[in-house]
């Protein structure tokens, strides 16, 4: 299938390839302001996932996802950067996690942000409504509505980041959670880091919701420089 995206052209070596949340696409304002700014330290290349903005296809939630992140990682290779770092928001956070493990090409560095350790979690009014759109006859007209077009239910629960965070190392694993996160506890981000051995690096952001929409500059910022420090010290 065909996807669609956008490329932020960078002199750099290193390209962020960016995964968003459920719902989005990269022309929300919001999505595109964190675009704009990491595209300030480094390449980036984003784009729709399958069933969401002009993307072709129907959403898995984030089980065949892991193949979108891929093609875009073989985009970046292709646009000439040598270094790839993925990057995910809620969803896509989910979604770089486990193609970090599972995909065929392992990237440089992985930052998630705002992401599920588990599925199925129905923890807050706001993952109850999320449900309510995956499951229920009227709820898919209404993520139609909100411009995604979902799939059949899966037959067989694909990994869960919980599952795999531990066979991320070493490539350097960055996870994000704000602790005012509406739809995912800080629970979620403590459980992947307990997971990781402690390989990961945590940050607990006071006063911060959740993904882009709570992204501050200060914040894309700061994750783009420990990447790009991480991706050095590495070489």
């Amino acid at each position: 299938m065909r996807l669609h995206g956008v490329h932020y052209k960078s002199e750099s070596d290193l390209a962020f390839v960016v995964g968003h949340g459920f719902t989005n696409n990269v022309r929300r304002p919001y999505v595109s302001r964190v675009l704009a700014r990491m595209a300030r330290k480094a390449g980036v290349v984003a784009f729709d996932f399958r069933g969401h903005g002009r993307s072709e296809g129907r959403s898995t939630v984030g089980a065949d996802e892991i193949h979108d992140i891929e093609a875009a990682v073989l985009k970046a290779r292709e646009l000439g950067y040598s270094k790839v770092a993925t990057v995910g928001f809620s969803m896509g956070a989910s979604i770089v996690l486990r193609h970090a493990v599972l995909g065929e090409t392992r990237p440089d560095a992985v930052a998630s942000v705002s992401g599920p350790a588990r599925w199925w979690s129905r923890e807050t009014a706001p993952m109850r409504r999320v449900h309510w759109l995956l499951e229920q006859p009227h709820g898919k007209l209404a993520a139609r509505a909100l411009g995604v077009r979902l799939g059949g239910s899966w037959v067989q629960a694909p990994e869960s980041p919980l599952e795999v965070v531990g066979r991320i190392t070493p490539t350097p694993l960055l996870i994000v959670h704000g602790d005012l996160d509406h739809y995912f506890s800080v629970d979620h981000a403590r459980s992947l880091h307990r997971a990781s051995s402690g390989h990961a690096e945590l940050w607990i952001e006071p006063g911060m919701r959740h993904a882009e929409s709570a992204a501050t500059p200060d914040l894309v910022d700061r994750m783009a420089a420990w990447i790009v420090a991480k991706i050095e010290d590495e070489e």
